[in-house]
């Protein structure tokens, strides 16, 4: 018999909490059918997102069985047909592979590629599979696209992982940055509760947008900035440079908290408003206001996403951003602090369980020994069974399969074919791989097409587990349905491998919970504790956040982060970093003379694996189109609703043609949805490159030079 249950969205990383009920004619049936699907609504009892749910989230039951895997499929080549094979045979060629490629090229033969998608126990398991077992830190995760600058920013700038504040701040706050997030479209719950109060308290609450679209979320703003692309940091530091002119900072916050400030003041000197806002692109008195305003408020909330972390310098404006918070004093107190909203329903759950190649549990680092130490403790380890260099990231893990060098490459609950950039380098660079695994749910994506192996995934309804989203809360997701077929939770597929390796007491699980249990016990004492977290606990009284040590009361977690002004970092303060901007990692030529940036529509979700199933989206958004300024059109010899050739130095693609002015000139869009696999396909991320922010080895996808031509379709 099915029942309701609550969980967490399985979409963007607000997390919002569901409630989820069958239809009544699968009420008593053994398993739903494929014309039951599962009403959805708000949970009203989730504290995240008060019963509020987008139109992704209130769709989501309509996507749990449309095109499911249920079966292993195999075949030797490429170019031939999958069959169906057994979990015997596929587990079989798993364990015998990666024997061989041991044995032939030692551990960095191996790497798997997972995703925010994963349930924390599953992103555990896979560390402690990888990591543990296998000696391999070759795991990287898609979160590598959406987050990593920020990981590497609130890192460096204050000592540890971790967004300092909660979604109150949002009803506490008097002015709002966003910067480099379409908030509207992308964390929609998020928004709207914004809007709702700036409904309310028009005058309370100023809104200050900066994107070079004129997006749903600047169609509220007091203030929008139409910055050029990639010149984020170099309006930080004119900021910057006002509110040091201006006396406009909190010196004893700086005196008592920080260090730094001498350089950091030396390099804002020469960021003066004439130089910045010929760069930006903006008129200085937009540059003035901003200014004032941040230098005003009482309590500054800012607000960032990928415009900002898809970047050449994404960890360095991740630091430019909380600078200008350190700065002022804005931090660890209500409505105030730098907040990176994530993309993915579980990556801020994939950076607890160490879930990048730099990284172990517990916002621990591979490059720290003390940190290795702990963890082979943990898991039973001789010293040293953890390689001492972090392992591939994503982008080196194309490398090195066109370098021959990778025997084994495991995807899981991802589409990189779809997500990375440069995708024709990145389609040659996996056919030289002799074992490409996917470990999916749904049938026939564009990942499927480059595999060998296809393991058939339980998704997220059918596996109990925990998901963290932006704001520190960790929901536990039930397990509501039954897996279709023969489909398995990731977690057991890694624990499975574990046993067949030599490791059958390492990898004895009974259950999720079981899993969860130990990585909880493993964040003991770090700043993303869990150690007073249990399923049971969630279970019993719901959503909690962390820090949630051992013998807090439910409701006790941490809504904020830093409150005393003291971080952890060797000195007790937080670091003012200073830093030049880059700029573009591809600026615009002659030959190119325009920016292409690429981001999300409201209703799809990344690859549209699930929303492409849901007649009202695909209504509301039935086509990709390229966003064009009527300056660039008319350049380019472009018509509304006609076709674009847009070509880059790595390939070119057609799509249909929209003429607005939402956009600033020398600036072009186009969704990244619509991979090779849909029917109307623009491929947008065969256009981009690879070059990557230095420190956090996030890709550039926001940006790359391209040039227009008219087409036929």
């Amino acid at each position: 018999m099915l029942h309701p249950a609550r969980a967490q969205c399985p979409y963007c990383g607000v997390g919002c909490g569901l409630e989820l009920k069958p239809a009544a004619a699968s009420v008593d049936a053994a398993a739903p059918g494929d014309s039951d699907p599962w009403t959805v609504r708000g949970d009203r009892q989730h504290p995240s997102s008060l019963g509020q749910v987008c139109i992704k989230g209130a769709t989501v039951g309509e996507t749990l069985h449309h095109n499911r895997l249920t079966t292993p499929l195999f075949r030797e080549r490429i170019d031939q047909p999958l069959r169906p094979i057994s979990w015997e045979e596929a587990l079989g060629r798993i364990v015998a592979q990666m024997q061989q490629v041991l044995a032939d090229r030692g551990p960095a033969g191996l790497a798997m590629y997972g995703s925010g998608q994963f349930l924390t126990e599953d992103y555990y398991l896979a560390q402690k599979l990888f990591k543990g077992a296998l000696g391999s830190n070759n795991f990287d995760a898609n979160s590598r696209l959406c987050m990593s600058s920020a990981v590497s920013g609130y890192a460096r700038s204050l000592g540890s992982d971790g967004p300092p504040c909660c979604y109150d701040d949002f009803d506490s706050c008097d002015t709002v940055v966003l910067i480099g997030t379409n908030t509207a479209d992308c964390h929609p719950v998020l928004f709207q509760r914004l809007l709702k109060r700036k409904r309310r308290q028009k005058e309370a609450l100023q809104l200050i947008v900066i994107d070079p679209r004129h997006t749903a979320t600047a169609d509220v703003a007091d203030l929008h900035l139409a910055i050029q692309p990639g010149t984020d940091l170099v309006l930080l530091h004119g900021i910057g440079h006002l509110l040091l002119q201006r006396g406009q900072f909190d010196a004893a916050f700086i005196a008592a908290s920080t260090e730094g400030y001498a350089e950091l003041a030396a390099l804002l000197e020469s960021w003066t408003p004439e130089r910045v806002c010929a760069l930006c692109g903006i008129e200085e008195q937009q540059l003035q206001a901003l200014a004032t305003l941040w230098g005003r408020s009482r309590a500054l909330l800012s607000l960032w996403s990928m415009g900002v972390n898809q970047s050449v310098e994404g960890t360095a404006t991740v630091s430019g951003i909380i600078n200008l918070h350190l700065l002022t004093g804005q931090i660890g107190r209500p409505g105030a602090g730098p907040f990176s909203l994530t993309g993915q329903p579980n990556a801020m759950g994939g950076r607890e369980a160490g879930g990048l190649a730099s990284l172990l549990p517990g916002y621990r680092f591979v490059a720290d020994a003390a940190h290795r130490a702990e963890l082979e403790r943990h898991w039973g380890l001789a010293a040293g069974a953890i390689a001492a260099e972090p392992g591939f990231d994503v982008w080196r893990q194309i490398e090195a399969m066109e370098r021959g060098e990778l025997g084994l490459w495991w995807v899981a609950a991802t589409n990189p074919l779809v997500s990375l950039p440069s995708l024709d380098r990145v389609r040659a660079a996996v056919a030289r791989c002799p074992l490409v695994v996917l470990s999916e749910a749904y049938a026939g994506s564009e990942t499927e097409a480059v595999a060998h192996l296809v393991l058939p995934a339980a998704q997220w309804s059918e596996k109990a587990g925990v998901m963290t989203n932006s704001e520190r809360r960790v929901t536990l997701c039930a397990a509501f349905r039954p897996a279709p077929g023969q489909a398995r939770p990731d977690w057991a597929v890694f624990a499975e491998i574990g046993r067949r390796l030599g490791h059958p007491q390492a990898f004895s699980y009974g259950s999720s919970a079981e899993v969860y249990a130990e990585f909880a016990a493993i964040t003991a004492g770090r700043i993303c504790d869990h150690s007073g977290l249990s399923h049971r606990l969630l279970a019993e009284h719901g959503p909690q956040q962390w820090p949630f040590p051992a013998g807090t009361a439910p409701g006790g977690g941490q809504p904020r982060l830093h409150t005393e002004g003291r971080f952890p970092t060797a000195s007790g303060r937080a670091r003012l970093i200073a830093e030049q901007p880059l700029g573009l990692g591809e600026p615009p030529d002659a030959a190119y003379p325009l920016v292409l940036t690429v981001g999300r529509y409201l209703g799809h979700w990344h690859t549209m694996t699930r929303t492409v199933h849901v007649e009202r989206v695909r209504k509301q958004h039935p086509e990709p189109l390229l966003e064009v300024h009527p300056c660039d059109a008319g350049r380019h010899g472009l018509e509304d609703g006609g076709w674009a050739l847009v070509s880059s130095r790595r390939g070119s693609l057609t799509a249909k043609v929209l003429i607005t002015d939402r956009i600033r000139p020398g600036t072009v869009f186009l969704p990244m949805h619509w991979g090779a696999a849909q029917a109307n396909a623009c491929e947008a991320n065969r256009l981009m490159h690879a070059l990557a922010c230095p420190i956090s080895h996030q890709p550039e996808l926001k940006a790359a030079a391209v040039n227009l031509q008219p087409a036929q379709p």
